[in-house]
């Protein structure tokens, strides 16, 4: 149950029933931290702002990304996150067992060199306080240009801000990855 109550769906205000009917649209169903958002104004327009730049990002692939996002969500143990990460991620054609083994991510076979290094990099950015270990970037460093790196911190440093924000507003799971391997809390692996 949420911490607070978002806008109304059925609110007068007509950008927000936009921004609301686009974004049900994209999903299928509500993003329920969006309505939480719509209670600040500026904070809703700087989290569109991020998240439309974040999306006309392209120099890092999208899986990549994506199973970066998962992992912050899984270190944060953002329900929420999990929940439509994990649904995410299943779009963009990443394995389930990717999925399953995300929190024992450094011993599993199912990922790539250069996946577990993009995920050790998401767990060092997420570590409080960050732990960047100049060893781990040399091994991104040889597949990513500056562009890409600076890309792909963005897109780790976005998910701590959503994941981090929605875990403390109290947004659970909504059913996002029903029928799908979803990631678990890394406390819970």
């Amino acid at each position: 149950m949420p911490r607070i109550e978002g806008v109304s769906e059925h609110t007068r205000n007509p950008l927000l029933r936009l921004i609301f009917g686009l974004t049900r649209r994209r999903f299928g169903r509500p993003v329920e931290p969006l309505y939480g958002y719509a209670r600040s104004g500026p904070f809703l327009a700087g989290m569109i702002g991020l998240e439309l730049g974040m999306e006309r990002a392209h120099r890092v692939d999208a899986k990549l990304k994506a199973l970066a996002e998962l992992r912050v969500a899984a270190l944060v143990g953002c329900p929420f996150c999990l929940d439509i990460g994990s649904s995410i991620v299943a779009r963009l054609g990443v394995p389930p067992a990717q999925v399953r083994e995300l929190n024992r991510y450094e011993q599993s076979a199912a990922f790539s060199a250069l996946e577990k290094a993009v995920l050790r990099y998401a767990d060092a950015m997420t570590a409080t306080p960050v732990r960047i270990d100049d060893a781990d970037l040399r091994v991104l460093r040889e597949q990513l240009d500056d562009s890409a790196l600076v890309e792909l911190s963005g897109a780790i440093g976005l998910e701590n801000l959503r994941s981090r924000v929605n875990h403390a507003l109290g947004y659970g799971a909504t059913g996002f990855s029903e029928g799908a391997a979803c990631a678990l809390p890394a406390t819970a692996a």
